[in-house]
């Protein structure tokens, strides 16, 4: 007997996703033109600390222009340069991004539907125009017209255009595997498609928005950090405004001081003061600030996952307990035969023999994996025995819960434990009490045990048992120790008795297991979790995992999942990996880590920035101030101008580092912020000194400073 298949072209490799790398000249060539367009006042002020230093550079430019000089003109231009910079960060986290949106675009064809009416008639539609409820039908060589749920038929559909992965997948109504996305292709058969979504809110819409940057909103951390850097902006733009009375002063109250002291003739004085505060703000994270959020999201989509939410990302990277089902994720999500155990006088090769031939009628995963121990482990794929051109195959049945075949002279059966040892009594055959203990140790090991029975003639008797066994993932328990070298703790849902779930749980090196559990015990789980102030992410791909997704402060729905699944989590795996969550979470753990990294390293370049304006400014009028001048510039007009270059020149630098992410290594929170400190905070202090320095040596022979 044979059941049909669905055939499927050879998997190929997966294509690489469109986008430059951080050093390709093409990208921020590119991203110059929109860096450009984004000087206008009405976007900038959505960054108030970069909004500053685009009035200064303008004002500079106007005291330039009513008296110029080569110190003026320098600063003028290196103002305006600082404000670019800033923007082409931006621009080049959203110029990543636009190449995947092309491509993505070239999937969103003008297709046309085939509406089904009532009657069973059919209309042709265009795409654009499907609703919500609406039924469409469509066959081997068409393109799905919208994101919908499979609810008659099964077809084989290529996701090329949406995952990026060539191998084609199954879809089918009923089950978890429903949704399909539109965009992509059905290679065969013939499927009928409710459309869930709504117009222009498709999974490509939303794409498409996300990585050009268009969909993203700041994150609550990012609004606050951005409030944070305004409130310091204020304090050095007070600061800064009492520098001019403060010099007046000063000079009034020092008779001998020259009339060019201080830098305030020649129209120069406002030039310093504005070169002070872009210095001494956090121009650098203010800078940077929307680049890493886009890059953040950027990282998600490249790994194929859809955030709908930037607080989505940021929850990921503080979350303290993760929820992980057990099939298809922790394990294979078939049981494989592991091991034959005969009973009485048999030996290991009959019941290896017996089990092979009872099993190949046998079309589920269990079945097809005694079929290829046994070849594997015995040799058997060249033997066959006599007869078997005449053998009555007997498929496995759920009512019958049993496989068998039966031969000239030998009949065989191979299933569950209590139903083949009542068809060997029924045969006239005796159970011995040995089965018993051996079914018991395979079932107290969290296995699965089947029985294989044989009769001949008037005797029947039992061969053995086969020891069948979820089979964990290579890897997972060295991932899980990973988690929680994170502090993360790992929690195995199943719907498996606690006994299974404990041997699962003991071998993949999970923290804890959910055994037998329901969508209220995940949902209570949950909930019992957030009450002692975690954060909790799951996984999930059925309408029952709905309220738990939707609970959980990071919930991923797989895209074969429902449309309820779907629309009840904050992010979408497009790859249907329920293990992605742990990258998920290293990548908002990444996410927060370069914030803060880059945070540390903005604030402690203001330091170094501080020596170098500070003293140039002041020392004519306190020649003690020359003390704190550690880098011996050459000149008050090359230090300035020095401190401004640099200031310029470091956000370019850390671009690539925005882009990337600061690489995250497992350890406490402690580790984390002393390397930090140590890295960001020290390397922010010292780089400032040996670049300011090394500028210094590189314009002081500039005429006119």
């Amino acid at each position: 007997m044979s059941t049909p298949t669905l055939q499927h072209p050879p998997a190929g490799p997966k294509p690489e996703r469109p986008g430059g790398g951080l050093l390709d000249a093409k990208v921020p060539a590119s991203a110059l033109p929109l860096a450009l367009r984004k000087l206008d006042p009405r976007i900038m002020w959505r960054n108030p600390v970069m909004l500053i230093v685009e009035i200064g550079a303008v004002w500079t430019t106007f005291l330039t222009i009513r008296d110029p000089s080569a110190f003026s003109v320098l600063i003028a231009v290196w103002l305006w340069l600082t404000v670019v910079f800033a923007n082409l960060a931006e621009a080049v986290a959203e110029g990543r991004g636009k190449a995947q949106a092309d491509t993505l675009r070239k999937a969103k064809k003008d297709t046309t539907a085939r509406r089904l009416l009532d009657g069973g008639r059919e209309e042709e539609v265009p795409a654009g125009e499907l609703r919500r409820g609406d039924v469409v039908v469509v066959e081997a060589g068409q393109i799905i017209p919208g994101d919908g749920d499979v609810i008659e038929g099964i077809a084989s559909v290529d996701e090329s255009a949406i995952t990026g992965e060539s191998a084609p997948v199954i879809r089918e109504s009923g089950g978890d595997r429903s949704a399909v996305t539109g965009g992509t292709r059905v290679l065969s058969d013939r499927i009928i498609v409710k459309i869930t979504q709504k117009p222009g809110e498709s999974f490509i819409d939303t794409m498409i928005a996300l990585v050009e940057g268009a969909a993203r909103q700041k994150t609550p951390n990012e609004i606050a950090l951005t409030i944070l850097l305004a409130a310091l902006t204020i304090i050095f733009l007070v600061a800064t405004a009492t520098m001019q009375p403060f010099a007046i002063f000063a000079k009034a109250n020092n008779p001998g001081v020259a009339d060019g002291a201080a830098l305030d003739t020649h129209g120069v004085t406002g030039i310093v003061l504005v070169s002070l505060l872009v210095c001494l703000i956090p121009t650098t994270i203010g800078a940077l600030l929307s680049a890493i959020g886009i890059a953040g999201m950027d990282r998600l989509v490249q790994r194929n996952v859809l955030a709908m939410s930037g607080r989505a990302v940021e929850a990921a990277g503080d979350v303290n307990t993760l929820l992980l089902d057990k099939t298809g994720t922790i394990t294979l999500g078939n049981r494989q035969a592991s091991g034959f155990l005969p009973v009485g006088d048999v030996t290991e090769e009959e019941l290896a023999d017996a089990a092979r031939l009872s099993s190949l009628a046998d079309e589920t995963p269990e079945g097809r994996s005694i079929v290829v121990f046994a070849e594997q482990t015995h040799g058997l794929r060249e033997r066959h025995p006599g007869g078997l051109d005449h053998a009555e195959w007997i498929a496995f049945a759920a009512q019958t819960r049993m496989s068998g075949v039966d031969l000239e002279d030998r009949r065989l059966r191979k299933g569950a434990a209590s139903a083949v040892a009542d068809w060997v009594r029924a045969h006239g055959g005796e159970v011995t009490p040995a089965l018993g203990d051996v079914v018991d140790g395979i079932s107290a090991a969290g296995g699965t045990p089947l029985v294989v029975g044989e009769a001949t003639g008037g005797h029947a008797r039992v061969l053995g048992v086969v020891h069948l066994k979820d089979v964990v993932k290579q890897g997972m328990r060295e991932r899980f120790d990973h988690m929680r070298a994170m502090g993360i703790k790992t929690i195995m849902v199943t719907g498996d008795n606690p006994l299974t779930a404990e041997a699962i749980a003991d071998e993949a090196g999970v923290d804890d297991f959910l055994a037998e559990a329901t969508p209220e015990d995940k949902l209570a789980y949950i909930k019992a979790e957030q009450d002692g102030g975690r954060l909790v992410a799951m996984t999930g791909d059925g309408t029952n995992d709905a309220p738990a997704l939707a609970q959980a402060d990071v919930g991923v729905a797989m895209n074969t999942g429902t449309s309820a699944a779907k629309e009840a989590g904050n992010m979408v795996d497009l790859d249907s990996d329920p293990t992605k969550l742990i990258e998920i979470v290293e990548i908002g753990k990444q996410l927060l880590i370069t914030r803060g990294a880059l945070t540390t390293f903005s604030i402690a370049n203001d330091i170094a920035k501080y020596f170098a304006i500070i003293p140039a400014l002041f020392v004519t009028l306190y020649p003690g101030l020359d003390a704190l001048n550690i880098m011996r510039l050459s000149s008050p007009q090359s230090a300035i101008l020095s401190a401004v270059i640099f200031n310029a020149l470091i956000i370019i630098a850390l671009i690539p580092l925005a882009l990337r992410g600061v690489r995250y290594r497992p350890s406490s929170a402690s580790s984390l912020l002393n390397r930090n400190l140590g890295v960001y905070g020290l390397g922010g202090v010292i780089a400032p000194f040996l670049g300011i320095k090394l500028i210094d040596l590189l314009i002081q022979f500039i005429p006119g400073l």
